[in-house]
């Protein structure tokens, strides 16, 4: 599928592909909370339980077999879509691989439940100590939307730590991480070397996060800045950052349209990391004409990468390397050199 979206720009090279572990691999769940016959059950929509999915660790499924009996020792009630009543509507809970902490984040249409909710947490803590962070998350619209606006903490520990190679990175409820570690680990690791060859002096990151892409690339001389529309990944890239003695690396909350207008010197390298929808034509064309010699793609999405490609025509494609961030689906994240033809 790789080949045929991106062959017709003529790849001077394929990097053999980073394959995943089969089972284990994902640090997510995202559970909606069904009514059943003998209660909340956490899983798909229509009833069915996932608690011990195999796409996740032994730890979590026991952590989730734990939320679920919790839940309904609580007597909490699963939203009924089509009654429009009850409280609970996704379970979600996040690992981390580097010290096996987690967050749960329990989304509700109101504060009905809330203060039973705190009454009982020390409960489920004591049952699972590696659960650091909990929240509410307060979702009222009848709607598929999976989070609200408002956010509780329940904890007072408000993040989780995780590492990729020795390069401290920090999970809040509604930042986006890489749902896949082992992979995402060789994806930053791999886009470092990439762009150590060309060494840079000046560096942008786009579409950041919580900054994976820019701090496996920072140096202490290294002029390096990071621009994410959501406020808690930026937060999350600025611990970063502190922890490692980087105090110079600018990391933004803003639009990357916002960015547009005062960028500021010229980059040798930039780093895109958007949305499936990928770029579009006006950003694609703004970055033809920054001038930067090299554009370092990761791409979640290879039908909107081809069509990013097709406006960046000043550049060539020179190594394209597939990494099956999301094994059994036809989906997978994709890392593209560009470099600019003189």
């Amino acid at each position: 599928m790789l080949r045929t979206l991106l062959d017709p720009f003529s790849p001077q090279s394929y990097v053999p592909s980073v394959e995943s572990p089969s089972l284990g691999f994902r640090n997510k769940a995202k559970m909606v909370a069904s009514a059943t016959s003998s209660g909340i059950t956490l899983g798909l929509s229509d009833g069915v339980s996932l608690t011990h999915c195999p796409l996740y660790d032994t730890a979590m499924h026991t952590a989730l077999h734990s939320i679920q009996a919790w839940l309904n020792h609580l007597g909490i009630k699963a939203y009924d879509v089509e009654k429009k009543k009850g409280e609970l509507k996704y379970v979600l809970l996040t690992q981390s691989c580097y010290d096996g902490s987690m967050m749960v984040r329990l989304v509700l249409r109101s504060h009905g439940v809330l203060k039973r909710i705190q009454k009982a947490l020390e409960e489920l803590l004591s049952q699972e100590p590696h659960i650091t962070v909990v929240t509410a998350n307060i979702q009222p619209l009848h709607a598929a939307i999976l989070e609200g606006e408002e956010e509780l903490f329940l904890t007072p520990c408000h993040r989780l730590e995780e590492q990729f190679n020795g390069i401290p990175l920090f999970i809040r409820p509604k930042s986006f991480f890489q749902t896949n570690p082992t992979v995402a680990e060789k994806l930053y690791q791999t886009a470092s070397e990439w762009i150590d060859e060309s060494n840079p002096t000046i560096l942008w990151d786009l579409f950041c996060g919580v900054g994976g892409f820019a701090l496996h690339c920072a140096t202490p001389n290294r002029i390096l800045v990071g621009i994410e529309i959501q406020a808690e990944a930026i937060e999350c890239a600025r611990d970063s950052a502190r922890s490692l003695g980087y105090d110079h690396l600018r990391f933004e909350s803003m639009d990357t349209a916002q960015f547009h207008a005062h960028a500021g010197e010229k980059p040798q390298v930039v780093i895109v990391n958007p949305p499936r929808r990928g770029l579009g034509e006006s950003l694609c064309h703004w970055l033809e004409s920054t001038g930067t010699p090299t554009i370092i793609y990761s791409s979640c999405n290879a039908v909107s990468l081809a069509k990013d490609l097709g406006c960046l025509r000043d550049y060539r494609v020179a190594r394209v390397q597939l990494f099956d961030m999301f094994p059994h689906t036809e989906h997978y994240e994709t890392l593209v050199e560009l470099v600019k033809i003189i």
